[in-house]
């Protein structure tokens, strides 16, 4: 293969990113990061899921609530951010940026049509141990981060998230409507041609914007508006870059080598489908046709789950959107902690309920 055509294989990438990707997928995550740090009350969030929250229930209530945001390990970004900045714990957030790409519902039904029920069931498990430990990682090592901010909540500050409600009813019929449009292209015309994804898309935006103008003011608009292009700004051209390098990465990494070693279920075949997953882009529900076509091969259950678990929830895009929007220390925190725990869960269910 000639640097041309690697180079291509780059391009081509960020073609098909942008095309099946940006207008059904990128658009309304944006909105709904922007809508959320808009118009879900800061104090119910610290309230639930602020830094000095019980550690048990925030990561619940996270970890349930993230099963019903289908989004892959670029489209969840602007989400999870709008939860932290929003108030949310550093535990929390991060429990969202991996439960919603690595085991959301859609993700999960379609998995369990090509792979089983008996793989879903491991899925869903692994995916809910792996967010408890990611959740716990996180608040230990960023202590003293959470430390400060929960002591920036004043008296009066506590008292009112006491008394908060999370949000209104015009607020939260809102949200619905964006978390639906989210949704809709892909639950409603799943493996159907774009343009028919499209017109969903479409509807679900008519939708919204017809609601909000009815339902909201001019400013709060404009202020929905002002976060979500704070969201644009700060994380696509990351994501378009990172895309591009993972063509790149694609167009090198041999097909028959990856099938060789990636059979059993031993440690090295664990750590080496985790690795691939965790560089690897993977929109959401498109793992599982990925992982079945390896599993005809000759891969191993083990390493299966651990490439069902890291693919769609890790990315070199994803790493390094999420230094940009979080920090480097957390990004080298996060990253590593989950390609460890995606090696380890691999290893133990394909040798044990995989078997």
């Amino acid at each position: 293969m000639t640097w041309w055509q690697i180079i291509l294989s780059g391009f081509e990438a960020l073609k098909e990113y942008i095309a099946l990707h940006v207008l059904t997928c990128l658009i309304p995550a944006f909105l709904l990061a922007g809508a959320m740090v808009t118009f879900v009350s800061r104090e119910a969030i610290v309230r639930y899921m602020g830094a000095a929250t019980s550690k048990l229930r925030s990561f619940a209530l996270a970890a349930g609530g993230s099963f019903f945001v289908a989004a892959c390990s670029c489209t969840v970004i602007p989400v999870a951010s709008g939860l932290y900045y929003g108030g949310a714990g550093v535990g929390p957030a991060f429990i969202l940026l991996w439960v919603a790409p690595a085991a959301n519902i859609l993700a999960l039904v379609y998995t369990g049509a090509i792979l089983g029920g008996k793989m879903v069931a491991t899925r869903v498990a692994a995916a809910l141990l792996m967010a408890f430990v990611v959740g716990g990682t996180m608040s230990f090592a960023f202590r003293g981060e959470e430390r400060t901010r929960a002591e920036k909540t004043n008296p009066a500050g506590q008292i009112a998230a006491q008394n908060a409600k999370v949000m209104n009813r015009s607020d939260l019929i809102l949200l619905i409507l964006l978390v639906l449009a989210l949704l809709a292209p892909n639950y409603i015309v799943r493996g159907g041609p774009y343009w028919q994804k499209v017109i969903v898309w479409a509807i679900g935006m008519a939708a919204v914007f017809s609601y909000a103008f009815l339902a909201k003011t001019r400013e709060e608009i404009r202020h929905w508006m002002r976060e979500t292009w704070w969201f644009v700004r700060l994380i696509f051209p990351l994501l378009l870059a990172g895309v591009f390098v993972v063509g790149i990465i694609g167009a090198l990494l041999p097909e028959a080598w990856v099938t060789k070693w990636l059979g059993g279920a031993s440690l090295r075949s664990s750590f080496l489908a985790t690795l691939i997953g965790a560089v690897s882009y993977f929109a959401t529900m498109t793992e599982a046709p990925f992982v079945h076509k390896l599993i005809g091969l000759g891969m191993g259950a083990g390493p299966a789950l651990a490439l069902l678990l890291t693919g769609p929830g890790l990315s070199l895009p994803n790493w390094l959107a999420i230094a940009r929007v979080f920090g480097v220390k957390k990004a080298l925190v996060y990253v590593p902690t989950l390609i460890v725990l995606g090696t380890l869960v691999g290893w133990i269910a394909g040798n044990t309920v995989l078997r």
